[in-house]
């Protein structure tokens, strides 16, 4: 008889195959293993069957009989699983067990799958039943995710069987499912987190919960030909009316029927002649690509999923009455100034309902910008926090309980300057950018300052104008052709190191430079040989693209969100001219003329006193001058604070507009002006000469500038 030497091994698609051990026909490589018949031996088994049975090891070579596991060794595995019941099925040829020793749990393997077994491929292939399989926790309070990292599907950000999370950054969460499908593709050499690029880290992990990663290439550079399509090139011409005899996928090597391809995509051609080319031009921009460029066509930067919307309402928006969406829709027509849109914005904002903000400050320091912080986190973290209940703002130092519009802007006020010094921005003052900060991405720190901020500009907060133009580019991408520049990076080691590239006056002045920044280029996978001088403008570029964008998509993304409080990001989006001296000022500095179109002027109904009331009003714009020019005891920032108590005009504006009334007194030296915050309402006293009103609005203004430092250190 003729000895057989080899074994031929067949993976078969044929339905009616069952394998020996699960008894199922299914072929699902990436979740069974590859199913293998041996036909001379009559046996089909799954080859992750084989892997996780406890009875059977590989004695063999990788390439003897089922990749080193003997066809004796099988049957007798075979043989054995026919005694145990499966614990799920309750049929009989159950055999994978639990390895923990005390546990009876045996399954066959596709229905460990079905019971959330957690099967290891690595070491020894140990198999672990619900009960004792290992599990991952969330530290502190993580960013929760909204989409599966892979499939970009929405995701309960609650970790189980179903749900992983990579270890190294806690952003990136995905379905069991989802990353089983990429390691199968991916395999060893290129199977990473899909949002960090860790690999060592992120590799163990899923090994240890589970999922099979292919010893392997990846999937698409297996494929033959796989990268064929890449070797043509779009032939057809795009334009309204094509003037070749030939068609339409006719070109000709040169001359004015060759075609030429969009430079800015290559998915859209034309003919010289049909496009109005001259015989040498080769730049062409097809109609899209232009719209997009000059900012004609609106594209959306970000797609909520289903579970976004409802997560973000759950928490911001429970109550709110349907107002918000009609506002849009009108300002998507409608020109508007920012104090305008926050205005309607600020229309979602109840009266009726209060949320109640207790600021503890305390007896040793005069600063309580930390008691301000503190307590807006501690409001935006209850469960049943409403953003369009009014701020009922209390100070734990102020015994005499002051009125609440004066307590709310003095908080807002006290919160932006804060927030400013937060630990997720860096940067000089004025020009402020997301920094990097892992604590702040576990503790969701990013969403609740980007909250904060967008509850301080609706709710009459004073104007931002701290941001940079890099991140307010980012965030709203306004200028659209706005490129990040040296200055943006700040004064800190890595812009010197930049610092030096961009000054570089030589090729050798350049390689010496960019071995200085070495650190910082291979963080940013910008390392690389530079012959030309030229190339250092390219190398600069792509270096703070990564440290300014790049690696900051994830802050970017929580920062966004918590902007979306009240409907704010999107109605920047749709005027981010107009917002952007509000983010990035610079704020408008007070002068006499401005403070004077705050308030409008109420006369009396007689002529008489109208004539005295004119004089007075003449008496207050000379007063305002002198202000100005430094002339007076109070300035121009104490009288708006007399007035409306503020030193700033809030980002929304007035409400009401600021007013001035007069009245009369029979005792002029007893006549001084009088306030009422919560109208914003100013009454002067009219006075015989302006020296007296002068004297007496310089006194009542320092006065009462003197008794809000003295309430404050109480």
């Amino acid at each position: 008889m003729k000895e057989e030497t080899t074994e031929i091994k067949q993976i078969h698609d044929d339905k009616d195959l069952i394998c020996s051990l699960c008894k199922r026909c299914d072929n699902i490589p990436d979740k069974y293993g590859e199913k293998i018949t041996l036909q001379q031996h009559k046996l089909t088994v799954h080859y992750f069957c084989l892997l996780m049975s406890s009875g059977i090891c590989q004695r063999g070579e990788e390439d003897e009989d089922v990749h080193g596991f003997l066809v004796d060794d099988i049957k007798k595995e075979i043989r054995r699983s026919l005694r145990l019941r499966c614990m799920y099925c309750r049929k009989f040829g159950a055999s994978v067990g639990c390895s923990i020793k005390r546990c009876r749990q045996m399954v066959h393997m596709p229905c460990g799958i079905e019971q959330e077994f957690i099967f290891q491929f690595t070491d020894l292939f140990p198999s672990f039943c619900k009960k004792h399989a290992p599990s991952q926790s969330c530290v502190s309070s993580p960013s929760l995710p909204l989409s599966c990292s892979v499939c970009l599907e929405p995701i309960e950000p609650v970790l189980s069987y179903n749900v992983l999370k990579c270890p190294a950054c806690h952003g990136s969460w995905f379905h069991r499912k989802c990353v089983q499908h990429y390691a199968h593709s991916a395999a060893m050499f290129f199977f990473k987190c899909t949002l960090c690029n860790n690999k060592d880290q992120f590799q163990q992990e899923m090994l240890r919960m589970g999922i099979c990663i292919p010893e392997r290439d990846a999937a698409w550079e297996l494929e033959e030909n796989a990268y064929g399509d890449l070797l043509q090139v779009y032939q057809h011409c795009d334009a309204v009316k094509c003037r070749s005899q030939k068609g339409r996928k006719y070109s000709s090597q040169s001359g004015y029927f060759e075609i030429v391809r969009c430079m800015l995509c290559g998915s859209r051609g034309t003919h010289r002649k049909c496009s109005n080319l001259k015989l040498y031009e080769s730049d062409w921009i097809c109609a899209d690509c232009k719209a997009a460029v000059e900012g004609k066509m609106s594209l959306p930067n970000y797609v909520e999923s289903p579970l976004t919307i409802r997560q973000e309402r759950k928490r911001l928006f429970r109550n709110i009455s349907d107002l918000h969406s009609s506002l849009i829709s009108k300002r998507q027509c409608v020109p508007a100034t920012s104090a305008e849109v926050l205005m309607d914005l600020a229309c979602q904002i109840s009266q009726q309902q209060f949320t109640e903000v207790l600021v503890e400050e305390d007896d040793d320091d005069d600063d309580d910008d930390d008691g301000v912080l503190e307590a807006a986190l501690r409001v935006l973290r209850q469960s049943d926090f409403n953003p369009c209940c009014t701020l009922s703002v209390k100070f734990s130092k102020d015994k005499l309980n002051s009125n609440n519009i004066r307590n709310q802007r003095r908080f807002l006020r006290r919160l932006v300057s804060k927030l400013l010094m937060s630990e997720i921005f860096e940067g000089p003052d004025g020009t402020k950018n997301l920094a990097l900060n892992s604590k702040a991405l576990r503790d969701d720190l990013y969403f609740e300052v980007g909250s904060l901020l967008a509850l301080s500009l609706v709710h009459g907060g004073p104007p931002l104008g701290f941001f940079s133009p890099a991140l307010y580019h980012s965030l709203f991408n306004y200028p659209t052709n706005y490129r990040p520049t040296l200055k943006d990076l700040g004064d800190n080691a890595l812009a010197h190191k930049i610092r030096q590239i961009a000054e570089a006056n030589s090729v050798k002045e350049l390689r010496r430079a960019m071995q200085s920044a070495s650190q910082y280029l291979e963080a940013a996978g910008c390392w690389r040989k530079i012959s030309k001088l030229s190339e250092k403008e390219m190398l600069v570029e792509d270096v703070l693209n990564f440290y300014l964008i790049i690696r900051l998509q994830l802050p970017l993304q929580r920062f966004r969100e918590g902007l979306r409080t009240l409907g704010l990001f999107e109605q920047v989006q749709m005027c981010t001219e107009a917002f952007h001296s509000v983010f990035c000022g610079p704020v408008e500095k007070l002068t006499a003329e401005s403070v004077m179109e705050l308030f409008t002027v109420q006369f009396s109904e007689e002529k008489e006193q109208q004539e005295k009331e004119h004089t007075t009003l003449n008496f207050w714009k000379k007063y305002l001058h002198e202000c100005d020019e430094g002339r007076c005891a109070a300035s121009l920032k104490d009288i708006l604070t007399f007035a409306t108590a503020t030193d700033l005009i809030p980002s929304i504006g007035f409400h009401p507009t600021p007013s001035i009334s007069f009245f009369s007194s029979s005792d002029p030296s007893c006549a001084f002006p009088q306030s009422y915050c919560d109208a914003n309402h100013l009454i002067l006293p009219i006075l015989p000469s302006y020296e007296l009103f002068k004297k007496h609005l310089d006194y009542t203004v320092c006065q009462f500038s003197v008794m809000q430092d003295i309430k404050k250190k109480k």
